[in-house]
């Protein structure tokens, strides 16, 4: 496998020229506006483990499903450079035992080469829009995530057509404020089309991180669902930074389980 291609000062110096240009040309929104993003998250079953979800108290993956509108790059929303994602406060994570996957692995062999074990969720997707030349097109990506070593995590991105898309977006959790609990920090590459041409924008991201393995009778899982939920739901929020420096904030409220849904 290829090594993944890291972004370069005279990349990024062409990526600014392209801007100004379409600036020039009045192919860009204004400089007042900036991206919209919208966030829907919930607790959901981990795939093969009964009794798990949206449950008080029990082991739970996180969905999350991003929605990114803007033209301030091309007509399309300026390139995903980071994202921030804030968990409820109450949600224990537990990312003790599970095998990791160190990023130079995948860098260089490819996330086939990670300890099954290392896996920290289902395949996931992203859309967006890549370029040639001057000329826009769609395109649709597998997001893998993984555990990292030191506790974090982190996402390959994987495209095949119309460009060869291979990256790798690292992310860091620590602990927030009330009424928030752990937060993720993540990293974002710059995913360049041809050389010369605009950056891909991503326009939808759909995410599910959790994981479970068994210990003797035991099972232990990375994620659970707080114990209580606040009136009106379990509060979640994202901090999406975009290239040029522009930052777009979401909320969401994600559904308290039933009251009878309580695990034991």
């Amino acid at each position: 496998m290829r090594q993944i291609v890291h972004v370069n000062r005279m990349r990024r110096a062409v990526t600014w020229l392209a801007v100004l240009s379409l600036s020039v040309l009045g192919l860009s929104a204004s400089a007042s506006a900036a991206p919209t993003v919208f966030l829907k998250a919930k607790a959901v079953p981990i795939r093969g483990y009964p009794h798990t979800g949206n449950i008080l108290g029990a082991g739970a993956a996180i969905q999350a499903e991003y929605t990114i509108s803007g033209t301030e790059y091309g007509g399309f929303p300026p390139p995903v450079t980071g994202i921030t994602f804030y968990l409820p406060k109450g949600v224990k994570l537990h990312p003790q035992g599970f095998a990791t996957c160190a990023p130079s692995v995948i860098e260089t062999r490819g996330p086939r080469a990670c300890p099954k074990k290392s896996s920290a969720g289902p395949r996931g997707s992203a859309d967006g829009i890549v370029s040639f030349g001057t000329e826009r097109v769609n395109e649709k990506v597998a997001v893998l995530p993984f555990f990292a070593p030191g506790g974090g995590l982190e996402f390959y991105v994987n495209g095949v057509t119309p460009v060869s898309i291979e990256i790798l977006s690292k992310g860091q959790i620590i602990n927030s404020s009330p009424p928030f609990g752990p937060k993720l920090t993540a990293q974002v590459p710059l995913i360049e089309s041809v050389p010369g041409a605009l950056d891909a924008s991503a326009l939808s991201i759909d995410v599910e991180v959790g994981a479970a393995y068994r210990k003797g009778k035991k099972t232990v899982y990375y994620g659970r669902v707080p114990k209580r939920c606040p009136k009106g739901g379990f509060p979640v929020k994202t901090v999406v930074s975009f290239l040029g420096g522009a930052t777009a904030e979401a909320s969401y409220k994600a559904p308290c389980p039933r009251r009878r849904s309580r695990h034991r």
